[in-house]
């Protein structure tokens, strides 16, 4: 990175580090008995360790390090939360991700290096859709909670895009929005999607905007079955030019032309 994206990125950093420990000391106690009443209905039991999640894996990141992407998932799940961890998209979705990329070099990303990994709220459940019964049985509060932390997401996540853009010297970084389904009407985090549009257009985004794109997510493989089959139809572009496609088709699609 250069010296400016280092250290718009270290702000980044830095408030949602701090922003994840405020929520974790503020609400740790009224999340922890409502994730688990949530994951009783479809979900095994399991040791719940930390309600709201900071990516650890940010803090690996250096003034050395080389970013391709920004990519964001939904919301820290079972794997993400366990102290061991506390890492964003390392369980079988992030296995499978990590997996796409080293097989096809020609995309010059290792997953685990060269991206930015966020997520859409930093609140934990087992399952995406258990925010609802959040939102549902947790009162004001924490309904108040799970909206303001999309809010906090997208306002940072959009601003810390248009920042590595305009102090880039390549084409570098993307920002890819994975899991594409509850970003429609109706879904989990239309919120999201309208904040994140909003910083976008509010001010001059030396062109960040064209460099975010949509999939379907990593998990269940929809992501790979969804590129397979845009490729099949679209056979005389190379994967890069596919990919490209494909997330501005989501993009129009989700956000409008």
């Amino acid at each position: 990175m250069t010296k400016n994206q280092f250290e718009a990125f270290s702000e980044f950093r830095f408030e949602f580090k701090s922003y994840c420990k405020n929520l974790n000391d503020t609400f740790s106690n009224d999340l922890a008995p409502l994730v688990k009443e949530a994951a009783k209905a479809d979900t095994p039991d399991y040791p719940l360790e930390t309600a709201v999640v900071y990516n650890t894996a940010l803090d690996e990141i250096t003034a050395e390090s080389q970013i391709n992407l920004i990519v964001i998932g939904d919301n820290p799940g079972k794997d993400e939360q366990l102290s061991k961890n506390n890492k964003y998209l390392v369980g079988q979705s992030g296995k499978i991700a990590a997996g796409f990329f080293t097989r096809n070099p020609q995309l010059r990303t290792d997953f685990r290096k060269n991206v930015i990994i966020l997520n859409k709220t930093p609140v934990h459940t087992a399952k995406t859709k258990h925010l609802k019964f959040l939102e549902k049985n947790g009162g004001t509060e924490i309904k108040k909670l799970i909206a303001d932390s999309q809010d906090f997401m997208a306002k940072k996540t959009a601003a810390l895009h248009k920042n590595l853009v305009s102090q880039s010297e390549d084409d570098f970084p993307e920002l890819w929005l994975v899991g594409y389904a509850e970003l429609k009407n109706r879904g989990l985090f239309l919120r999201y999607r309208d904040i994140l549009k909003k910083v976008y257009d509010e001010s001059e985004s030396g062109g960040a905007w064209e460099k975010v794109f949509v999939f379907q997510h990593f998990s269940m493989n929809r992501f790979s079955i969804d590129l397979k089959e845009f490729c099949a139809a679209n056979s005389r572009a190379d994967l890069v030019t596919a990919i490209h496609l494909l997330g501005k088709a989501h993009r129009e699609e989700i956000f409008g032309a």
